[in-house]
């Protein structure tokens, strides 16, 4: 009985000795970082693409083209979330790079809502313009706040209108606008109330929440 307790047991210990096959998921995303180091695709040529695609979403809402600035815009913002992880599968990553995509991220969003605020000014809509003046303004002020909260050692990533909400956000109100071949929908003015809204009460979490870090002990 003794002998077949240690056979089994040595078994075992061969067993979990012996190196085990690497799962396909990762077998594939090693080919897929391999490819990607190989070729000449650079994360700035990805910002740089959609930046001009929110370019282009701003100039077809000039247009009144909102639903084709919507599908422009949302493209735009997906590569916009591919770069930085492109930056890390490829190790192509650059501190310069980090800081463009950061730049372009804040101008895209406020060059599409301006756009958004020029047509609802052509309209005579007020309210809506003072309010996509107020969505720019704390969009940026969110942002602002996470910035700052990390250069003070902090990780600020609280709140109700992270940039993926916004972007969310404001591509329905594209999409959904009055025009938009869509159906009698007008959704362009609700989302530009929402984000605006979202965006101060993002702007208020974040800071509470920087101030309760500090006061913390140590």
């Amino acid at each position: 009985m003794a002998d077949t307790d240690t056979t089994e047991r040595r078994r075992r210990e061969q067993h979990a000795r012996r190196p085990r096959p690497r799962r396909q998921s990762t077998i594939t995303q090693e080919l897929m970082r391999e490819r990607l180091i190989e070729s000449r695709l650079t994360p700035n040529a990805i910002s740089l693409t959609g930046f001009a695609l929110n370019l282009v979403a701003a100039g077809l809402v000039v247009e009144r083209l909102f639903f084709l600035a919507g599908v422009a815009f949302i493209v735009g913002s997906v590569m916009d979330t591919l770069d930085g992880r492109y930056s890390r599968m490829s190790g192509k990553g650059t501190p310069f790079g980090a800081f463009l995509d950061s730049t372009l991220d804040r101008l895209e969003e406020g060059i599409v809502l301006t756009a958004v605020g020029a047509y609802f000014a052509a309209r005579g809509d007020s309210a809506a313009a003072a309010a996509t003046v107020a969505a720019v303004l704390l969009s940026l002020t969110v942002s602002y706040t996470r910035a700052r909260a990390e250069a003070l050692g902090l990780a600020c990533k609280v709140g109700l209108a992270t940039r993926p909400v916004r972007v969310v956000i404001l591509s329905a109100g594209l999409v959904f606008a009055r025009g938009a071949s869509l159906g009698q929908f007008e959704l362009l003015a609700p989302a530009v109330y929402v984000l605006a809204g979202l965006s101060l009460i993002t702007t208020i979490q974040r800071v509470a929440y920087v101030r309760s870090q500090l006061k913390a002990p140590a």
